[in-house]
């Protein structure tokens, strides 16, 4: 009878480990936000889940929180801003797509203690990327904290593959736990 019990057991363990090891790679991951780089959206440490199976069946949006290969050891976190078509432009503090300004009330914060001088500098993409507008199948990004950021105006435009996953979900610390807009 005991060993019944402990094969059952034994069975149980297994299958649940499986089951995680399945989640994790293939549903859902946790990321840790390492630097300053989405500040104030992001803080460094904060604790996320990666949503993997959302752009599996649809494309990112613009201003979601994604995650993706940046170098073959590490992962970014940034926000996207501006899809496949877009001509992106930022003059005097404020983005341009496709001629059009957009509001970036994230940036407000930051903005307001920038003092005189400008919180993001002023760039085109085709002076960043020799693109004038964000190639098919990819998308431009860049962290919320824009001084103190790596991101596509280093790295250039991130290929869909690379894009890991949305994330907006921060779970830890625990009293800062919140949906991330």
């Amino acid at each position: 009878m005991a060993k019944s019990e402990s094969w059952e057991w034994l069975k149980a363990v297994a299958v649940a480990l499986l089951l995680a090891v399945v989640i994790r790679y293939f549903f859902f991951a946790p990321i840790v936000v390492d630097g300053e780089s989405m500040m104030p959206t992001l803080e460094h440490n904060d604790r996320m889940i990666v949503n993997k199976i959302g752009y599996s069946i649809s494309e990112p949006d613009r201003f979601d929180i994604v995650v993706f290969h940046a170098t073959q050891t590490k992962d970014y976190i940034k926000r996207v801003i501006a899809l496949p078509g877009d001509h992106v432009a930022y003059e005097n503090d404020v983005l341009y797509i496709n001629g059009e300004p957009v509001d970036e009330p994230y940036l407000d914060e930051y903005k307001e203690n920038a003092y005189s001088q400008p919180f993001t500098g002023d760039f085109t993409l085709e002076g960043l990327t020799g693109e004038s507008t964000v190639p098919e199948g990819h998308v431009f990004v860049l962290g919320d904290n824009r001084q103190h950021s790596k991101d596509s105006r280093h790295i250039g435009t991130i290929p869909y593959d690379e894009v890991v996953g949305k994330a907006n979900f921060v779970f830890w610390p625990f009293n800062e736990f919140r949906i991330v807009n």
